[in-house]
């Protein structure tokens, strides 16, 4: 971090040499070439005096020339100007490009930190609980319900991190080799399913799913859009915060789209950062959410799977709070 501070301290001092660097050589040659034309005017002038043919400096000022003199000396600024104005927008556009790349290199790095602290978290805390619990059966005699209590707690703890290495290996694919297997999907059977398995994960949670007709499909990978619902689903629940989160999924037709709407009343996401969630890594950056448990996998992950089905997504807010994810997906693939 400090060699960082010193590069970019480095960097500033350099930059703002080179501007000072380029008022002051722009300076020098705009004076330069005035002493040379008012050099050149003295001489022709004198030599035009010797040779009488010029009585007066008006005369001067009026002859060819004088006037082949100024138009030279004229088109010489212009060319000066020119050149130094050019320069000066190369150098800010060099100067934003260097930037513009530094923040991105420190948003990388920085996000890439908060990765590695999650994913060490992520693993190790399920890791340490299965743990426990083996060590617990292993050395202790317990009774049916306490054995019932263990194991269910180790299943949790193993689909949390089978989700997580899915999660892993998901994001690491739809960045180079993801293709949707396009089939026909029932999203009017798949989203009550999906729901129904996310009610059986959160008993506490009220789901409500809504739909404007029977029987809305859609083509595309049956995979892909089922990882997308249960990432917005899931994501609905962790960031509300209630006891009892109400999650309201909507599904509809919008001309020759499928509009799929999931609106909770969580903690919201602030107006500046609603562009930045579907980001690799990126995490809303304020404390309710960083005690939450998370990669900042899930909506880049939901991102590039939307795109691979030439669909959109965006967040809004929910009233009086919450969000709102609206998906956007074609019927038919183009």
């Amino acid at each position: 971090m400090q060699n960082n501070v010193r590069l970019r301290l480095f960097s500033n001092i350099v930059i703002v040499y080179m501007l000072l660097a380029l008022a002051w050589w722009s300076f020098l040659l705009f004076t330069k070439n005035r002493d040379a034309f008012i050099s050149k005017v003295e001489l022709q002038k004198l030599v035009m005096i010797a040779n009488n043919e010029i009585q007066t400096d008006e005369a001067f000022l009026a002859s060819p020339i004088y006037q082949n003199l100024l138009k030279k000396y004229q088109r010489q600024e212009w060319m000066i100007l020119g050149e130094a104005l050019v320069f000066a927008i190369i150098l800010v556009i060099g100067i934003w490009f260097i930037n513009r790349g530094y923040n991105q290199q420190v948003n990388t790095a920085q996000l890439s930190r908060n990765f590695l602290l999650s994913i060490t978290h992520e693993l190790k805390s399920p890791i340490a609980s299965i743990q426990l619990v083996l060590e617990t059966l292993k050395k202790r005699q317990l009774n049916e319900a306490q054995i019932k209590k263990l194991s269910h707690n180790a299943l949790q703890d193993t689909n949390r991190l089978n989700t997580l290495v899915n999660d892993l290996l998901l994001a690491a694919k739809v960045e180079t080799a993801y293709r949707p297997h396009i089939e026909t999907i029932s999203l009017s059977t798949l989203l009550p399913e999906l729901i129904s398995k996310l009610q059986h994960r959160h008993p506490t949670a009220n789901f409500d799913f809504r739909q404007s007709k029977e029987d809305i499909s859609m083509a595309g990978d049956l995979t892909g859009i089922t990882s997308v619902v249960m990432n917005l689903l899931e994501n609905a629940v962790k960031y509300s915060h209630q006891t009892k989160p109400a999650i309201v999924t909507s599904l509809r037709e919008v001309g020759e789209k499928v509009s799929i709407q999931f609106a909770d009343n969580g903690i919201g996401i602030p107006d500046k950062e609603k562009n930045k969630v579907f980001e690799r890594f990126y995490r809303v950056g304020n404390e309710d959410t960083r005690q939450t448990k998370g990669t900042g996998l899930g909506l880049y992950i939901v991102d590039q799977i939307i795109k691979a089905h030439q669909g959109s997504i965006t967040v809004s807010d929910n009233r009086p709070q919450g969000s709102i994810f609206t998906i956007n997906l074609p019927k038919e693939q183009g």
